[in-house]
């Protein structure tokens, strides 16, 4: 069998500081065009750092909740342009690790960065480069499709809203249904809907916590062909109890228990076989 490597532990952690204040987002800017073509560019990704800089680096990260360690001493880095599947039983800290990547919830202990910039010295500016769909769909059920996205397309600075939530409507096809309520719309609808959210300021990051619970297969496709369409440079980072679907999508796959990272690799350095067998032996609860 072939064995993930385990990451070597860092120097240096540091306790992180105060809460960081609400996000300021880039500005976006899009130009319609033709329908064959609107799927791909409304997902294209816009870069700032240079692609040697990791999309992620962590080191020695730990969040401890009263006595327990959510997630401890964790420490990788993931290039730009990757996909990473974490995996894990249910009270690994997966989704704990998420959060705290993503700036929504503060570090005990601990450094990191994203697309070059620390979380900790600059949350705002790290958020400019964040995305996440997670269970919540931080949608206003009262608004329709389109005020949503206008919404946060204002929110977040984009140069032509109008033109960006237009195109984004198309891409996860409800455009037909901009002008409803988000409360009429089924789960998958509106996880649909919370994809074209997540991308209204064009990250270069974007966290999935779950992101097919409760998709129906004709969304579940326009998500596959989402995530095909970011392989130029965008990074996503999706947390997963899916290990097939979870492996084929990746490029680089991690495994928690306890909160602690017990394997992490490249997926080009073993077969699905062999990961299962890992998944397996390292986590003791099967397939989770």
């Amino acid at each position: 069998m072939v064995s993930l490597k385990k990451p070597p532990a860092e120097r240096g952690a540091q306790d992180w500081g105060a809460a960081a204040p609400a996000a300021r987002p880039k500005a976006a800017s899009r130009t319609a065009g033709s329908a064959a073509s609107e799927f791909a560019r409304a997902i294209e990704p816009a870069h700032e750092a240079s692609g040697d800089v990791p999309a992620i680096a962590v080191s020695r990260l730990s969040k401890v909740f009263g006595t327990r360690k959510a997630v401890d001493d964790v420490s990788f880095s993931l290039p730009q342009g990757s996909f990473l599947s974490i995996f894990g039983p249910n009270g690994a800290g997966k989704t704990t690790m998420l959060r705290m990547l993503a700036t929504l919830s503060r570090p005990t202990s601990g450094t990191a960065s994203l697309m070059g910039i620390s979380l900790k010295d600059e949350p705002d500016r790290a958020r400019d480069h964040i995305g996440l769909i997670s269970h919540n769909s931080m949608l206003y059920p009262d608004l329709t499709a389109q005020e949503n996205l206008m919404l946060f397309a204002k929110l977040y600075g984009v140069a032509d809203p109008q033109a960006r939530v237009a195109e984004l409507l198309e891409a996860v096809e409800l455009k037909h249904r901009r002008l409803d309520v988000v409360r009429t719309f089924s789960r998958g609808m509106t996880q649909r809907l919370s994809i074209a959210r997540a991308l209204i300021h064009d990250p270069d990051v974007v966290f999935l916590d779950e992101p097919y619970s409760g998709l129906d297969p004709h969304a579940m496709d326009i998500f596959d062909e989402l995530i095909e369409s970011q392989r130029e440079g965008r990074t996503f980072i999706m947390v997963s109890h899916d290990l097939r679907k979870g492996f084929d999508m990746c490029t680089h796959a991690l495994v928690l228990a306890r909160g602690r990272i017990v394997a992490f690799d490249e997926k080009g350095n073993f077969d699905f076989d062999d990961f299962a067998r890992l998944y397996r032996e390292t986590v003791g609860m099967g397939v989770a």
